[in-house]
């Protein structure tokens, strides 16, 4: 028998909030990891708590290796003269949109 759907709406509580987020994040880097293995994957994962503190899961021996690889792949060779922390700020924020965009169409399904 499956659990019910969670509801999904900010958590007040603060403890609360801070404990989901703190079982959902060591999930979901259980998940990548998981991923790597057993499909050798190539998995890059980067979660920012609400305070700022950065927690991130990379398959491979470089993140920015990966993260250049997903540069290349969805928008073709880095111009030369930008550097490699111009790129990844590039990348992150076009990551941080296209996260925006899927959780507001889950919540136009879910309605």
């Amino acid at each position: 028998m499956g659990r019910g759907r969670v509801e999904l709406k900010r958590i007040e509580n603060k403890i609360n909030r801070q404990v989901t987020f703190a079982k959902r994040r060591n999930g979901l880097l259980k998940k990548a990891y998981e991923l790597s293995i057993l499909c050798d994957a190539e998995v890059a994962l980067i979660i920012f708590s609400n305070r700022g503190k950065l927690y991130e899961f990379c398959s491979t021996s470089s993140m920015l290796k990966t993260l250049e690889r997903y540069q290349k792949c969805n928008y073709g060779a880095p111009e030369p003269n930008i550097s490699a922390r111009e790129a990844l700020v590039s990348v992150s924020s076009d990551i941080k949109f296209s996260i925006d965009l899927c959780f507001l169409l889950y919540l136009e399904e879910n309605k």
